[in-house]
């Protein structure tokens, strides 16, 4: 028997900012179908994926919180690693940044690097987005901010070593253009050439000093190895290679990676540095990267300042695993966003799950169990009719082999659908229970049965690497063993004269308006509890009069910008729509309780006739209105928010 082929396949490695919501999820399930159905075919697969535990804004929420960032990293890591497994999920590999001999490793690296006069040392000075780790120059910011995530950039100005991108930036470009399939889909990869290649690559900042949580540069301390050639450095070293060049078996067999799977925010990353790093290394690159889209929430992407964010666990509980991996692997096309709503994730159950897969199977198990006892009957009495239900099986997958080649994994969930389709169509063809009244036709009725119960075996198999459990139980209703692609081949290989198990129904079907109340109301507790012990100010006793009150105008503004305002710790300056095609100019100083981005857009109340004053030499005309209260002895300030249907300009009375 011939060695199996080898099969690399990785995730982005998580970063242990926070609990990772479905959005981050959906990467590791499809991940999964991937390996899965990649170890069907016959394939060495091996499977890595982990987390991204360095950098300032780990530092930060560690400090916040009162912990160590080890802890905090320790917290969520446990986190990520839980969600993963309860997806059910089947990596080779769990790996951790934090880990001494990635550090080690990367240490090495580094020292390479700058021993051989890629790396160099300087001063940076210009914009950094502490969110995404991320230099930007002035030239690249969108408006201002963060061309990744539209979040402001601060100031930055430090000793750092930086690597000459520049030297290699050729070499790059002749292997995109050599190896069309390098970067998937074609968007990305234009994106990739247009607006970071052909404009040239300025050289990258590879060190910190403003912090001191990473990986320390050991021959000058006083830096830490930016998070970007720390965190990609995993994919290899962790695999098995060596930067004294003693790799490991393991990373001969399964380098260069077959595929990197990561999010379409961070393809820049990994097609331009990671790439570059890996030249400089003398290393192979990567055989592919595919930067998958996202899954948003009624169009928006998930953020908690949108409050916006469901998490894969609490799907698990209203839905179960199998039909909360269905969604997110069947709604999120190859090359565009999926849109996620809880009414359009029970209409899939209703409609696909239950329907077409959980009714076709229930009933046809149910059929034999009721005509025959359980025994599955030799297909002895053909008809033309069978014959289109065989050749969409067999043609089947071929097509899902296909759409899995180009990553294309909604689609060829599909193409197993048209086969379920097609069998619940041949059960209204050949009536089975018009058949069973008759004894003489029960030969045939056998038949039709046989033809179903085999179809529902081809799409069990198909189905295993996006529903395993799922596949699972429907053999165990057939009671048989799921006999893999090579049992495809042909129509046939079900047993005549086995039983069937006893029939269980797969998928129920949900009761919608029901279903939403109950979700409606688990949110409303969890917002309930998460609620905090709050300590108001004590009510005045002096009273105002009616017409006093009256004579302040209260109008609802639409935030158009907000930014800090500088030398200035507390106050942000907000431009504003009040309505009457001029902007309105207001500070406040509220910047220890927002971050100037979360408030572009929101609809806020204003008084809009107070007399301007200046504040900090700039002219405000007008006081927000918030409510502050005391939170385990902290000052905590709201900004008072209105629906954002209401009319910039509309009058609050």
């Amino acid at each position: 028997m011939s060695e199996k082929k080898p099969y690399y396949i990785s995730t982005a490695i998580a970063y242990t900012s926070a609990k990772p919501h479905i959005g981050n999820t959906y990467e590791i399930v499809l991940a999964d179908a991937i390996a899965r159905y990649k170890r069907a075919q016959g394939y060495d697969v091996y499977f890595q994926t982990g987390t991204d535990e360095h950098g300032q804004k780990i530092q930060q929420k560690a400090e916040a919180a009162g912990i160590t960032p080890q802890e905090h990293v320790d917290n969520v890591a446990g986190q990520i690693k839980n969600i993963w497994d309860l997806m059910n999920t089947t990596y080779d590999r769990f790996v951790r940044t934090s880990d001494p001999e990635h550090k080690s490793k990367v240490q090495k690296i580094f020292k390479r690097l700058y021993e051989q006069g890629d790396i160099y040392k300087g001063k940076y000075t210009g914009k950094y987005c502490t969110p995404c780790e991320s230099f930007w120059t002035e030239s690249q910011l969108v408006d201002g901010k963060c061309p990744d995530c539209g979040r402001e950039c601060v100031d930055a100005e430090e000793e750092a070593y930086f690597f000459r991108m520049s030297k290699y930036a050729d070499r790059l470009m002749a292997h995109i253009e050599a190896h069309p399939e390098f970067i998937q889909p074609e968007s990305r990869k234009n994106e990739m050439i247009n607006n970071f290649l052909k404009p040239g690559l300025q050289d990258l900042c590879v060190s910190r000093t403003s912090f001191t949580w990473g990986v320390q540069v050991d021959f000058d301390p006083k830096h830490v190895v930016y998070v970007w050639l720390d965190a990609l450095s995993n994919y290899i070293t962790f695999c098995g290679y060596d930067p004294d060049g003693n790799h490991e078996p393991h990373y001969k067999k399964f380098w260069p990676a077959d595929l990197h799977l990561i999010g379409k925010d961070i393809v820049r990353f990994h097609t331009i540095y990671w790439p570059i790093f890996l030249m400089a290394l003398g290393e192979e690159l990567p055989k592919q990267v595919f930067g998958h889209p996202w899954l948003l929430v009624k169009g928006d992407k998930m953020s908690k300042s949108l409050g916006n964010v469901i998490y894969a666990d609490d799907l698990v509980e209203l839905f179960g695993v199998d039909a909360v991996r269905y969604f997110v692997l069947h709604e999120i096309p190859f090359a565009a966003d999926g849109i996620m709503t809880y009414e359009l994730i029970i209409e899939r159950i209703n409609s696909e799950l239950a329907n077409i897969l959980g009714n076709l199977v229930n009933r046809t198990v149910a059929m034999d169990n009721k005509y025959f006892g359980g025994v599955i009957c030799q297909p002895n009495t053909p008809d033309a009719i069978d014959e289109e239900l065989k050749a969409v099986a067999l043609a089947m997958p071929g097509k899902v082999a296909e759409k899995m080649e180009e990553l294309k994994v909604a689609d060829a969930i599909d193409e197993v659908f048209v086969l379920l389709r097609r069998a619940n169509k041949y059960i209204d063809e050949t009536a089975p229970w018009v058949l069973a009244k008759d004894e003489g036709s029960h030969p045939r009725l056998g038949t039709v049965l046989y033809n179903l119960l085999e179809s529902i075996r081809f799409a069990a198999v198909a189905l295993e690497p996006f529903l395993p459990d799922t596949s699972k139980r429907i053999f165990a209703q057939l009671n048989t063993e799921n006999g893999g692609l090579e049992s495809l081949n042909t129509f046939g290989a079900l047993p005549a004269g086995g039983k069937v198990g006893p029939g269980e129904i797969l998928f129920a079907r949900l009761d919608a308006q029901k279903k939403m109340e109950e979700i409606d109301a688990i949110n409303a507790e969890k917002a309930k509890a998460a609620l905090p012990a709050l300590e108001i100010e004590p009510y005045t006793e002096e009273f105002v009069d009616f017409d006093t009150f009256c004579k302040c105008d209260m109008r609802a503004v639409k935030v158009k910008d907000c930014q800090p305002v500088k030398k200035s710790d507390k106050l942000l300056q907000f431009t504003l729509d009040d309505g009457t095609g001029t902007d309105r100019q207001i500070l406040s100083g509220i910047a220890k309780y927002y971050k100037p981005e979360d408030l572009i857009g929101k609809t806020l109340v204003a008084i809009t006739n107070l007399p301007p004053r200046k504040m900090m030499g700039r002219e405000s005309c007008g006081m927000l209105l918030s409510a502050v209260h005391t939170e385990k002895g902290e000052e905590k300030l709201n900004l008072m928010m209105v629906d954002d249907a209401i009319p910039a300009g509309a009058k609050l009375c």
